[in-house]
């Protein structure tokens, strides 16, 4: 039988790559990465060829499922939507609106059936208590965004492509395919910007994009505020700011200026790691170069300086004169506009949690809080839970205690493909169908990309009779519990009207019919300077100062410096096993054992450890037992440990998953850790101690 060849963006990944899927028949036989993407040209990463295994994985659900006891039974679509409405209104009936949660994982934005069909669902449940995988990850940098330029999504993106000098804090993009900047093919894109240029990387970890950069220096977990602030301290030593480009357009930057001198940096190297001599030499370099930028991602976002942090580096690119500017970091211009009229540019503070009274950011509170509003009795206790695309049990702070809140819920639907560690104590479980089979933009990721693209991807099959789109789940879920409520309730529309209503919007000039017509995707050129014309700030100026981000500097200043021995903890990604869904699927899984513990020689030995020995790794909250591997990758005072495993539970029908070796980080991380501006989980530089199983 011949093959036919199909082509469309991967949806796995935030590189959204292009993927050339070969059928045979109705049947999916080969992926390879797309030559004809003018975006990804050809590059494919693991995840990619993994398609194969989620659609052929006979685990994957694929009709709804209700529970029993402890067994599970099928249900008929008509019967599953109508009683998750039922139930879920009911639950509002007797104690509130706020007694229903909703957790959203990080697979919804992989999804415009997600993205574009969970608000209006959240909106007819009408609670307070909004949970997503953002708290865990990236709420630091929608907050500065928010504060400084005036909505969430104004993301100034690293120009990789035509900068001359890249400093990197806390991101592995080689692993990552980029994080908020999606970048596919990143390895040979930094590989070309060392090879004309600088690139630099300042990690705990001799990272697999620290290898290839021009120069790596290890720093203290959770210092890196310190680093940032003597690095500011020793540009402006050199000159006054380079800030004539934005004239008229700043507010609060002598303020925030002086500040940042006037803190005492004189003990950077003690508590960073990084000699001072050091640090001013990267400073002149960095305000020398042609065009730099600075970039800082997980690291440092997910810890306790997280919001500070990103600060500093937005300031950094400003007073060096590399904001907005082709060769630093500029804002993309979507086809399909994030920002701007009719979109959510932030709110801060609207409502608090019940419990611990931390505030809302962007319509959400922090996923931290959610397993003790579950488990604290009185008015407002969540009683009900909605999860969509999402294992928090393995991927937000404490698990332990949110998989224990989990089994007292009165009820549970998710909307999920697999029944896994969150999902077993779901009432209902709702699947959807293969992303395959429905039209697909990636809202999120043209927006965050190093260039200006656009791609629409269309079905590659139809769905059968018994299959639904999540589009469709989310729709008809929020039609049913709407009926329940008594409340009015209307239709969106399927996605490629959404799209095109979405494209009108835009200035590209594009619409479907132009995308239809090239499967490959549109490149539409390089990224532009666009920030100063698309401020969203209430006094129209980028907000140099905002009075949140000042006072992290006084609770910085009250950090002491670690004792001698301590021992700090941080997380890794694999790129083919930094998500818990990604081990059931053969080809992600084999080859070595990723699930080790990484520490230094040195740290072993004073502990009478060595390479391969089983430990317990204890935190504040919990201990884990898994095995150590020497390692001079690694800080002296660090330990690593990658996020995503911790399959080994009763319940779960992930066969291939529950042999693969691990525990979870997520048992040691701390619920109270945040980042203090922006509520997002503090999972980096935790403190541990490791001996012998």
């Amino acid at each position: 039988m011949a093959r036919e060849s199909r082509f469309r963006a991967c949806p796995l990944c935030e590189a959204i790559c292009g993927l050339e899927l070969q059928y045979e028949g109705p049947d999916l036989v080969a992926i390879r990465g797309d030559a004809a993407d003018p975006f990804s040209r050809g590059h494919i990463c693991p995840k990619g060829n993994a398609l194969l295994d989620l659609e052929a994985d006979p685990d994957r659900l694929r009709a709804p499922l209700r529970r029993r006891g402890s067994e599970w039974e099928p249900i008929g679509w008509d019967e599953a939507l109508a009683e998750a409405g039922e139930r879920l209104a009911a639950v509002q009936r007797e104690h509130g609106n706020d007694a229903v949660a909703a957790y959203l994982g990080n697979p919804n934005v992989h999804h415009f059936g997600h993205i574009a069909y969970l608000p209006p669902l959240l909106k007819s449940l009408r609670s307070k208590n909004i949970y997503s995988a953002s708290s865990v990850d990236q709420w630091p940098h929608q907050l500065v965004d928010w504060l400084m330029y005036g909505h969430q999504f104004l993301l100034p993106i690293p120009d990789i492509d035509r900068t001359a000098y890249m400093l990197v804090l806390g991101a592995n993009p080689v692993a990552s395919n980029g994080s908020l900047m999606t970048a596919p093919g990143a390895e040979k894109r930094l590989k070309a910007l060392a090879a004309r240029g600088r690139l630099v990387v300042v990690d705990p970890r001799r990272t697999e994009t620290a290898e290839i950069a021009s120069e790596h220096h290890f720093i203290r977990p959770g210092s890196d505020a310190w680093f940032l602030l003597a690095l500011l301290q020793e540009v402006l030593a050199l000159g006054p700011p380079s800030v004539q480009a934005y004239a008229g357009k700043l507010h609060g930057l002598d303020e925030a200026l002086a500040a940042i001198v006037a803190m005492d940096t004189g003990d950077v190297a003690g508590r960073t790691g990084i000699a001072r001599a050091e640090i001013a030499r990267l400073a002149r370099e960095f305000r020398a170069a042609p065009q730099a930028v600075a970039y800082g991602r997980m690291g440092v976002s997910v810890q306790a300086f997280g919001s500070l942090c990103q600060w500093l580096i937005q300031l950094l690119n400003l007073v060096t004169g590399n904001l907005d500017r082709e060769g630093g970091a500029l804002p993309n211009e979507p086809a399909f506009p994030v920002t701007g009229p009719g979109t959510s540019p932030g709110n801060r503070g609207r409502w608090h949690s019940r419990v611990r009274g931390l505030p809302e950011f962007a319509g959400e509170l922090p996923v931290a809080t959610l397993a003790e509003e579950i488990r604290t009795p009185g008015p407002g206790q969540v009683r009900a839970l909605l999860t969509c695309a999402g294992n928090p049990v393995l991927s937000t702070p404490d698990g332990r205690a949110l998989d224990a809140a989990l089994a007292s819920l009165d009820f549970m639907v998710s909307v999920d493909v697999y029944l896994n560690e969150t999902t077993r104590h779901a009432h209902l479980i709702l699947p959807p169908a293969s992303p395959l089979t429905q039209p697909h933009y990636d809202l999120h990721f043209n927006a965050f990309a190093v260039r200006r693209v656009a791609k629409l991807s269309p079905p590659m099959r139809e769905r059968s009779a018994a299959e639904r789109a999540d589009w469709e789940i989310l729709d008809r879920l929020g039609a049913a519990h709407a009926a329940a409520a008594g409340k009015p309730w209307r239709d969106l529309p399927p996605p490629r009207d959404l799209i095109a209503a979405g494209l009108a919007r835009g200035g590209s000039g594009l619409d479907l019919a132009q995308l239809d017509a090239a499967p490959h995707g549109i490149d539409l050129g390089p990224l532009r300077p666009s920030l100063l014309s698309r401020l969203e700030t209430a006094s129209g100026a980028i907000e140099c100062a905002p009075p949140l981000l000042m006072a992290e500097l006084a609770r910085l200043a009250a950090v002491a410096v670690d004792a001698p021995g301590t021992l700090r903890l941080v997380g890794r990604r694999h790129v083919r096993s930094n998500n818990s869904w990604m081990h059931n699927a053969p080809r992600l899984v084999k080859g070595k054992p990723r699930h080790q513990l990484l520490m230094h020689p040195a740290d072993l030995a004073a502990r009478g450890l060595a390479d391969g020995d089983r430990v317990r790794v204890s935190s504040a909250v919990g201990s884990v037992v898994t095995d150590v591997v020497a390692s001079e990758d690694l800080m002296p005072g660090v330990a690593c440990l990658p996020h995503g495993f911790g399959h080994a539970r009763p319940g779960t029908r992930q066969a291939r998953a529950a042999e693969v070796a691990g525990a979870s980080y997520n048992d040691l991380t701390d619920s109270t850790a945040l980042d203090g501006p922006s509520g997002n989980a503090a999972l980096n530089g935790l403190a541990i101690e490791v001996a012998a199983a």
